[in-house]
């Protein structure tokens, strides 16, 4: 793997947990108020009514750095006190309700970080040549923005989970699909001895990046050829990429990892995820679903529920 372009500048495992640290510190000097919107029980969204309990909240970080504001979906367990759960989104930007674990006795909580969505929908004014820019800006910043924002508000929005009534205070997982699963990994490393309890990744993206950008089709991580090409300096470009992929952040997850992969998926190919499992230290579970192509994957919330019910 050394001979793949971009690895050899990528992060080493002391240098991830500087960068991890780094996190929690701007967290820590970010103020962050949250704040119900009172007309969500009950309400129509995208023509779905939502559970009476389930509401939108509006985060506004105050900050030494320029976070936007954002919203998270709560969904809290009918009795607890019950662990967190916390779904994150793919590249999409989609908002998620999972009112299945909440029925399993799990609080959940949506995170839509930077704004990208918002209860009415996209706010497609953040898209920068068609698309969400939160993987070439990690690039092009040399990582001080892209995915640095992006999981620092989402930090700040479990914070306020944390605070709720009828959440325990130290048992926190994370799960998602595609972009979704790649941050869920990187969650679970940040969270380590923070009260991470496990994680599920469906089909996840943020793995391995020089081997799928060394593939000629080359999926999802062809969004980070923008970012190299405004980056005055490749290599910083490729060592902030490393920050943000799984394969850096095995060192710190030792907690159980669930993972799956689609036979026929391009997007975020099989072996970029079978790549990390093969070195994952603790309890794993890889299933590669054949004919399945990019998508939320159908067995997954099962086999995610079962997966927290074991561990979180």
């Amino acid at each position: 793997m050394s001979a793949l372009p971009g690895m050899k500048h990528y992060p080493g495992a002391s240098e991830i947990d500087a960068w991890c640290d780094d996190l929690w510190a701007l967290a820590d000097r970010t103020a962050c108020t949250a704040g119900v919107l009172t007309d969500s029980p009950g309400r129509f969204a995208y023509g779905v009514r939502h559970a009476k309990n389930a509401v939108y909240v509006k985060f506004v970080p105050e900050g030494p750095e320029p976070l936007p504001p954002f919203h998270g979906y709560w969904q809290p367990a009918a009795a607890g006190p019950a662990p967190l759960l916390v779904h994150v989104p793919g590249y999409g930007a989609e908002m998620s309700a999972h009112p299945e674990l909440v029925a399993q006795g799990f609080n959940v909580l949506h995170v839509s970080p930077l704004g990208y969505a918002t209860p009415q929908g996209p706010d497609d004014s953040k898209k920068k040549d068609g698309n969400w820019p939160v993987l070439p800006e990690t690039a092009r910043s040399g990582g001080r923005e892209g995915y640095r924002h992006w999981l620092t508000e989402v930090i700040l929005a479990v914070r306020w989970a944390l605070e709720q009534e009828k959440v325990l205070k130290n048992r926190v997982s994370f799960f998602g699909t595609s972009q979704g699963g790649g941050t869920a990994l990187l969650l679970g490393s940040l969270y380590k001895g923070r009260g991470a309890r496990c994680v599920a990744a469906d089909v996840p993206f943020l793995i391995n990046f020089p081997l799928a950008y060394s593939k000629a089709n080359q999926g999802a991580y062809g969004l980070i050829g923008k970012g190299l090409s405004d980056s005055p300096t490749p290599a910083i470009a490729w060592r902030a990429i490393g920050t943000v992929d799984a394969l850096s952040h095995v060192h710190r997850l030792d907690l159980p990892v669930l993972l799956t992969a689609g036979e026929q998926d391009g997007t975020c190919p099989p072996d970029t995820i079978e790549s990390l499992f093969a070195k994952l230290p603790g309890t794993k579970s890889y299933t590669l679903l054949k004919n399945q192509w990019h998508d939320y994957t159908g067995p997954f919330l099962h086999q995610a529920a079962a997966w927290f019910r074991l561990w979180a």
